[in-house]
């Protein structure tokens, strides 16, 4: 079974680029130079500088002794918290930046949710001296408040999405009709491992250096350099992709994704593709979305601003058909346990995207040999008024 995209774009059934003919010149542009550009010696110096001395990599791997005590197993830690920024999404930006200035773009426009591809976007436009403009949802503007005050110091423009369920969804939907509208100054940075081909692909090698820091770590931790399984939170599925990316030919490694419950799969507010999704398309690929009987989009929801996303990548709907992945739905009750649990073991607050995948100890038994890396995705600076209501703290 092969888990790498094809010419086509394609991971099994799901992917592909679907779009308006308005769009091809700019996604055509990118499919046939994107892999030149980065595998340029010039362009691979420049990223690899920058992941070193401007996002602070490599991030740790830390082994959760109190964690790996109280669940009777081995946890380690990825630690993308410790990111410039405070999650994984910058080694995307970073390097979609650079490809933009390869391609002569100098105005920049990216959706975020969580708000954290919003900083991480505005971040190197700022390092970079690009314009940029940031699509974000009305209710994720209020919810992600600190998130908005960043982008705008960094001197992006940050502009509300009115339509819909005014979050995630729609953002996107807003960005994709400025690039539209925009289509030979700009370049589109999308966050996720989503979008018309050659996005998923594109992300998900900028993230791959996740998987490629933890194959070393773990040899020098450990003596080998495959864990028994590898753990991330899964909305549209960057960090994801990047955690599992050198690991999905390994049979050995399990593959876990945990999704948004929200208030139970099936509540009606939930964010669970796996579970409710089926076969469509959404912003230009074919993937599992939620979607009504005939072909409305459901309205997702989950606590965290980032997992509330009606699809997910095709990467990770191809690892779900194929059981190459476990697939798991945590509610927003059970990740909130989480993210105050390790918060209390080890002394790191987790942005509630990554309480998620922590909560995955709730789902599953692990053996005691089990070596078992989890992606700490981002830091929970950014919920903390999200975890005082909810905890009355």
């Amino acid at each position: 079974m092969n888990y790498q995209v094809n010419e086509k774009g394609y991971y099994g059934v799901f992917g592909g680029a679907y779009i308006p003919e308005m769009l091809y010149p700019n996604v055509e542009e990118l499919r046939t130079t994107y892999l030149n550009i980065m595998n340029e010696p010039s362009f691979k110096e420049e990223f690899n500088q920058l992941l070193k001395d401007y996002v602070g990599r490599p991030s740790p791997l830390f082994y959760a002794e109190r964690l790996s005590k109280k669940y009777n197993t081995k946890v380690y830690l990825k630690r993308e918290d410790l990111n410039h920024t405070g999650a994984h999404k910058v080694n995307n930006t970073i390097g979609q930046i650079l490809v933009a200035k390869k391609l002569g773009k100098n105005r920049i426009i990216a959706e975020t949710g969580a708000g954290q591809h919003g900083v991480a976007t505005a971040t190197v436009c700022a390092l970079m001296g690009i314009q940029c403009i940031v699509y974000m949802g009305e209710i994720d503007i209020k919810r992600q408040a600190p998130n908005v005050a960043r982008m705008k110091m960094l001197g992006a423009e940050v502009r509300p999405a009115k339509s819909g369920s005014k979050t995630l969804k729609d953002a996107t939907n807003e960005a994709i009709r400025d690039w539209i509208n925009n289509p030979v100054d700009t370049h589109y940075i999308i966050g996720s491992a989503i979008g018309p081909h050659p996005y998923p692909d594109m992300v998900t090698r900028f993230q791959s250096i996740i998987s490629e820091e933890i194959k070393w770590q773990l040899k020098e931790k450990e003596g080998r350099e495959n864990p028994d399984y590898v753990v991330a939170c899964i909305g549209g599925g960057s960090n994801a992709a990047g955690t599992y990316y050198h690991f999905l030919e390994e049979p050995s490694v399990g593959i876990i994704a945990v999704e948004a419950a929200g208030k139970g799969v099936h509540s009606g507010e939930s964010a669970a593709t796996s579970q409710l999704g089926k076969e469509g398309i959404i912003h230009g690929c074919k993937t599992l979305l939620m979607q009504t009987p005939d072909g409305q989009i459901t309205e997702p929801y989950s606590i965290s601003a980032g997992l509330d996303y009606p699809g997910v990548g095709p990467l990770h709907s191809h690892l779900y058909k194929t059981g190459r992945g476990e697939f798991y739905s945590v509610t927003d009750d059970d990740a909130m346990a989480a993210g105050l649990e390790l918060s209390k073991l080890e002394g790191i607050i987790p942005a509630i995207e990554t309480s998620h995948a922590l909560a995955i100890f709730k789902e599953k038994k692990f053996k005691p040999d089990d070596v078992v890396v989890i992606s700490l995705s981002g830091r929970g600076d950014k919920d903390l008024d999200t975890y005082i209501e909810y905890f009355k703290l």
